[in-house]
């Protein structure tokens, strides 16, 4: 799986360890995910497209590359996905972000949007998913599906925390994104959290526990 990425880098690891800690408090585990995100960003956009630019400094002309403002999007998957927004905005605060919301058809037992918001022009940016937790892989397979189908073509996706199986899924349902984790656990439980994980990721991020 060569478009797997799982970090190996001293901060992520203690940041993370505190992320899982049980006594970290709603405003401090909500300072982590956003600082996590940030710090990941760094390697998620490393190959996004840039253009030339010319700038004039004090002395002269350089010649410098940006990156393009339209050409990228953040897709957050509601409402966990929302806490890695702020990490992506900082490093680039012109970043657009759309929103999807799934939710599972209880007769045809398909997922649909209950949401869905995206900036014009999506199908022609690379669209960067952001969910705190790939477990079971459900959500963020139905969420590019569901993306795919409106015409987007260039994905990352963007987590935490996830399981092998869940890399597993997303990888044979949608070989074609990249997928980006600061690190995996082997194990999903019963209830389908992963195992030693770090709870459920939006009660924490928005304090309902």
């Amino acid at each position: 799986m060569d478009r797997v990425h799982i970090f190996d880098h001293p901060m992520i690891h203690h940041k993370i360890s505190y992320l899982r800690d049980k006594t970290t408090s709603t405003a401090d585990f909500r300072n982590l995910v956003e600082e996590l995100a940030l710090l990941m960003a760094f390697e998620v956009l490393a190959d996004v497209p840039t253009y030339d630019a010319e700038v004039e400094t004090p002395l002269a002309t350089a010649h410098c590359r940006r990156i393009a403002e339209d050409g990228l999007v953040i897709v957050p998957i509601l409402r966990a996905g929302l806490g890695m927004v702020p990490g992506f905005q900082k490093l680039l605060p012109f970043v657009r972000v759309g929103h999807i919301g799934l939710a599972r058809n209880e007769e045809t037992h398909e997922p649909e949007a209950y949401y869905y918001k995206m900036p014009p022009g999506v199908e022609d940016a690379t669209v960067i998913v952001v969910d705190p937790m790939l477990a079971t892989g459900g959500s963020a397979c139905d969420a590019i599906a569901t993306l795919k189908a409106h015409g987007v073509t260039r994905f990352k996706f963007v987590c935490l925390i996830a399981s092998e199986a869940g890399i597993a899924r997303l990888s044979a349902e949608h070989p074609d994104v990249e997928i980006y984790a600061a690190e995996c656990d082997p194990v999903l439980n019963d209830d389908a959290y992963i195992v030693p994980g770090l709870g459920d990721a939006g009660d924490r991020i928005f304090g309902t526990l």
